[in-house]
């Protein structure tokens, strides 16, 4: 029972974070997708190359080889490569379609499974909960410099500065209920 409430929180979870930088990139101009700070920081769109070749090398196969494929060329995910809006965003979904079908694949019973990482024994939970940190933490990456890029035309993938007043009286208004945090911005997508 709880590794079946497990699965379903966690597939929320990482659409509520693709969404978000879906979110991000959509009011984004096509040359702001592209932009970096410094020679040291990277583009949204690496950002995404990175995300995408992280998520097609340790969700293929995932049961039955290593994470780390040997045919992943990590250090290329940081290379100015993709072109388009469109080309970025066929990256994009090519990495979390490779997720997305593999951790709707698995069942309750393979979660104490352990898989490899590098040759670094994990259970399947233990590889779920890593990705479940990082790529929200790429999505950050990707919100903050939309954000910044953005100005002040950015429309808020929260609660917006200055409405939590607002936002908890609305929430406090409802019933309580038992569910996850992701449902009614999950719901607005369908």
């Amino acid at each position: 029972m709880i590794n079946n409430h497990y699965l379903e929180s966690v597939k929320k979870q990482f659409l509520y974070y693709k969404m978000l930088g879906e979110k991000a990139m959509e009011q984004l101009e096509s040359e702001q997708l592209f932009y970096t700070a410094n020679e040291d920081t990277n583009s949204i769109a690496v950002i995404v190359k990175h995300l995408s070749g992280n998520m097609i090398s340790r969700w293929t196969d995932f049961l039955i080889s290593d994470g780390e494929k040997e045919w992943r060329n990590r250090d290329g995910e940081f290379e100015e490569t993709i072109k388009t809006k469109e080309e970025l965003m066929a990256v994009w979904n090519k990495g979390w379609n490779v997720f997305f079908d593999t951790l709707n694949s698995l069942t309750s019973d393979q979660l104490e499974t352990i898989i490899y990482i590098r040759n670094e024994g994990h259970t399947v939970i233990e590889a779920i909960n890593r990705q479940l940190a990082h790529y929200p933490y790429h999505v950050g990456q990707i919100v903050f410099y939309a954000k910044m890029l953005k100005k002040s035309e950015w429309n808020s993938l929260s609660i917006p500065k200055n409405k939590s007043n607002s936002y908890n009286a609305d929430k406090f208004s409802k019933e309580k209920s038992i569910k996850n945090f992701t449902d009614d911005e999950l719901d607005k997508l369908k």
